[in-house]
């Protein structure tokens, strides 16, 4: 694929294996952004987990201190006060059966993120590989499953993103936008970091983070010093 001219200047902005204190990545990140609109920016770890072996997969979510700049609709499928519940705290949708039917005969899915409660997941399990692919089926230990619709709701719009290992080991999760200072990305990053380093599997031997780089939608990507971290 061929390069175009900006990414070529942005990319020249980085000197290639130098892996950056946070503070110059999160400079950098900004520096090297060069589309028109506002990017995206993204963290990616390259972990030493087996994850063939479930005790070295990583799954959870994060309410990002600083938020993600992303407004994410929301769908809930609950019942009575747990739907009630959903509905004060800022749902975008909620519904059960009807919901759910939706999805399935009108291919629908006008949300980013999707709440139930557990008596819901028997029927949410018949669309399973519809929601599977998307990553839209609720999992308890995304806090995605649960009768706190209320928290759910909250932590979603107020800058929670989802992480779980791939079968090379990788995490990655949106930080934020270009747009944001400095200091808020760097909180929204250490966060992020901090929470993946004391996630370690306890029988993980040597070492653990092989990799942390930071980039912006279509930017080069920057290498951070691990031990940038050590806090």
């Amino acid at each position: 694929m061929k390069k175009g001219k900006k990414y070529i200047e942005a990319a020249n902005k980085v000197e290639k294996n130098k892996a950056y204190t946070k503070e110059d990545a999160v400079k950098l990140v900004k520096e090297t952004s060069y589309g028109k609109f506002d990017a995206s920016v993204e963290v990616a770890m390259r972990l030493n987990l087996d994850t063939r072996k479930a005790d070295q997969q990583l799954r959870g979510a994060v309410v990002l201190p600083k938020g993600t700049g992303k407004t994410k609709k929301v769908l809930v499928i609950a019942k009575g006060d747990a739907a009630k519940a959903a509905k004060e705290a800022g749902a975008d949708y909620v519904g059960d059966t009807d919901m759910i039917e939706k999805i399935q005969k009108e291919n629908w899915f006008d949300f980013d993120s999707l709440i139930a409660t557990p008596d819901m997941m028997p029927q949410l399990g018949k669309i399973g590989r519809i929601l599977g692919p998307k990553g839209l089926m609720p999992n308890p230990k995304t806090g995605t499953v649960t009768m706190d619709t209320k928290k759910a709701v909250e932590e979603v719009k107020k800058g929670r993103v989802e992480y779980r290992t791939d079968s090379f080991g990788n995490v990655h999760a949106l930080i934020g936008k270009v747009s944001f200072s400095e200091e808020d990305l760097l909180d929204n990053l250490t966060t992020f970091v901090n929470l993946i380093i004391k996630s370690k599997p306890s029988v993980v031997k040597g070492t653990y983070v092989k990799n942390i780089s930071v980039s912006a939608t279509q930017g080069p990507g920057i290498k951070i010093d691990v031990n940038s971290f050590d806090n």
